[in-house]
């Protein structure tokens, strides 16, 4: 038997008390109960809105270039900003659901996204745009912890289910903004589509708080938790995140135009794209729902890690069955992102300590990830063909999954002290 560990009983008992259910922290659930179901559909409807002002830039790119007279770059600065505020303003989450609580919080946030959205959509000059970019951005980045706090709170018997009910509405939001912004538009009427998407944020607001009721009093609300700076599990969520971000926006942006060099009409190459994300968005929806009682958060990850392994190795030495590795990687990539952000609920049982993790975890995942379409890009450029990018795409994922095999039971269990 082992003996007693003294400095493991200090480190114990200096963690938030977590209720009865909430005790394993290690991938399984330690009972399932009666499922919240309106929780859940308010996380998913909610989430829905949290993506579309950004991604619906990149369909209507083209427009807004004919329309305003604006070149590339400062197309791409309307979806870098609310990205890099996505990382930058995450921390500021927990801090307004202390004062607020989660479920108003998070209310505030659609309802500026959607406030701001309307307007970008009609101001009439360059600098009015960017301007009001930057407060899409930060409602966005606000509004990114919170998630998981409500999930700590109201259903931490089913961490994996409640966090892929937010990360599906996320998908599939992203999915529909890129679908519906151009025949939104119309012939030319970028605006239109903005404006549509923007005022549909407040049917997710209605959702939300229709389907989530109730609030702690301001009395028994816990305060913000401060950043885990010092924490080593802290930092390998960080990285955790960071590099499945990286593999997933290397996809988004180059996957197409590897297949277009290689020969493929830019047709072809773009229902590649489509396959990795629609299968994507049936992982994302499918896996939480079995995560909660099968294996641990280290398995979990570390299976669709080497199938991305496998997916992008097989571009690069048989490139020709393409739309099997995009769905390879569809299937994995969607699958580790909802668990991925589940990962703050397992090192942290308390709301509070839930979303400072959280935040700390988007925070430098973000800041990662964000220079990952620039390297893959770079990494042609200097080579003069995409095989670098997606050696590298190899790379990144060797380096994925080695952090989770770092996930062990025991170290998750340890958490945030």
């Amino acid at each position: 038997m082992t003996p007693p560990d003294p400095a493991a009983d200090a480190a114990s008992a200096a963690l938030p008390t977590a209720p009865p259910e909430a005790v394993d922290r290690t991938g399984h659930a330690a009972s399932t109960g009666r499922l919240p179901l309106a929780v859940i559909a308010g996380l998913f409807l909610a989430t829905l809105a949290l993506r579309p002002p950004v991604i619906a830039i990149g369909p209507l790119a083209p427009l807004l270039r004919d329309d305003l007279g604006i070149t590339a770059a400062i197309v791409g600065l309307l979806t870098t900003i609310p990205v890099l505020c996505m990382g930058l303003l995450a921390p500021v989450g927990p801090t307004l659901a202390a004062r607020f609580g989660p479920r108003l919080a998070l209310a505030i946030c659609l309802v500026a996204i959607a406030l701001a959205g309307i307007v970008r959509a009609v101001v009439p000059s360059i600098p009015l745009l960017l301007a009001v970019t930057i407060a899409i951005g930060v409602a966005i980045g606000v509004a990114g912890a919170i998630p998981s706090m409500v999930v700590a709170d109201r259903m931490p018997r089913r961490r994996a289910l409640g966090t892929g009910a937010y990360a599906g509405g996320i998908v599939l939001g992203s999915t529909l903004a890129a679908a519906l912004a151009v025949p939104l538009a119309g012939a030319a009427d970028w605006r239109r589509a903005l404006l549509v998407l923007s005022a549909g944020t407040f049917v997710s607001v209605a959702a939300w708080l229709l389907l989530v009721r109730g609030e702690p009093d301001r009395a028994t609300r816990p305060p913000a938790v401060r950043l885990p700076w010092r924490q080593p599990i802290a930092w390998l969520l960080v990285v955790v995140f960071g590099l499945q971000s990286a593999m997933y926006y290397g996809v988004i942006a180059w996957l197409p135009n590897v297949y277009v060099e290689r020969g493929w009409s830019a047709a072809d190459a773009g229902e590649l794209l489509a396959a990795f994300n629609g299968v994507g968005l049936v992982a994302t929806l499918g896996v939480p729902l079995v995560a909660d009682r099968l294996g641990t958060r280290r398995m979990q990850l570390t299976v669709p890690a080497l199938a991305c392994v496998v997916g992008f190795v097989g571009m690069i030495v048989s490139p020709d069955p393409a739309i099997l590795w995009a769905v390879l990687l569809g299937l994995a990539i969607g699958g580790i992102f909802p668990l991925v952000l589940t990962l703050p609920l397992d090192v942290a049982h308390a709301p509070a300590a839930v979303g400072s993790a959280s935040a700390f975890m988007l925070l430098g995942g973000y800041v990662i990830s964000s220079a990952s379409p620039i390297l893959l890009g770079a990494a042609r450029d200097v080579t003069g063909t995409f095989e670098a990018s997606l050696v590298l795409l190899v790379a990144v994922t060797l380096a994925f999954a080695g952090c989770c095999l770092l996930l062990a039971p025991a170290r998750l269990r340890r958490g945030i002290v």
